[in-house]
């Protein structure tokens, strides 16, 4: 196996190749405004680092958000172009997933986990969503520490959220936007296309169905077509077009 991973729901625009049994090389940069700039030569410099050919892939895995509309139909239509040009399956992982599965990454001491969490490690997981909102997500550890995600992805106030929930330990740049909702920072920023590729190996070794690459809006998009306007029977016709 050798996967590619892309991911553009965050500010990151992120690429990793995975062998089915670690990652192999990722390249992040992160610029929430060029998406569409540096993510072809962020592939470039993945494949490169991993000295593969686009030849040598087998799998392609995109963040299927949810995040901004353009930053993330970016990296979905650079996955699925590219699985389409080679005849490879693609798949989608939730991108806030990633973003839980990084945060869970052991610590040198062999934690699991957010500070001061016990039991099944409740998480939660914050991305921008502009308009003064956020995307997120609540996690826990199951016995076998795979990841398990009890609510969410939604997408609203940080400040509405439940008390419990805006308490738990939170991943994302939710706590930097919103501090005083979000008071208990931890884990990454932004998704890690590495993490991403781990989680989609782990769960394709396990027997389990991936999403299909498509995007996680959760909301309409701002840009809509204009309606066109009714014509009056009592207006003139457009010149040069007969009356009856």
């Amino acid at each position: 196996m050798l996967l590619l991973a892309i991911d553009t729901a965050t500010s990151a625009i992120t690429v990793a190749l995975h062998d089915g049994a670690r990652v192999l090389a990722q390249e992040s940069v992160v610029d929430p405004r060029a998406h569409g700039e540096q993510l072809a030569p962020a592939v470039q410099r993945a494949l490169s680092a991993g000295g593969v050919t686009p030849a040598d892939v087998t799998h392609v895995v995109a963040g299927i958000g949810p995040g901004p509309f353009t930053g993330l139909r970016v990296g979905l239509v650079t996955a699925r172009a590219f699985a389409w040009a080679r005849g490879l399956p693609a798949y989608g992982v939730c991108s806030l997933d990633a973003l839980a599965q990084a945060a869970y990454e052991p610590r040198p001491d062999g934690d699991p986990v957010p500070p001061g969490a016990t039991g099944t490690h409740p998480l939660l997981v914050a991305t921008d969503a502009r308009r003064r909102e956020i995307y997120w997500a609540r996690y826990e550890l199951a016995s076998d520490r795979r990841l398990v995600r009890t609510a969410g992805p939604a997408v609203g106030r940080a400040a509405d959220l439940p008390e419990e929930v805006r308490a738990l330990p939170c991943a994302g740049r939710g706590p930097l936007l919103y501090p005083d909702a979000l008071t208990n920072p931890h884990g990454p920023l932004d998704v890690a296309a590495g993490a991403l590729a781990d989680l989609a190996v782990a769960r394709l070794a396990a027997g389990e169905n991936l999403d299909p690459p498509e995007p996680l809006y959760l909301r309409r998009p701002d840009a809509v077509p204009t309606p066109a306007k009714p014509v009056s029977a009592s207006e003139p016709a457009p010149a040069g077009r007969p009356t009856r």
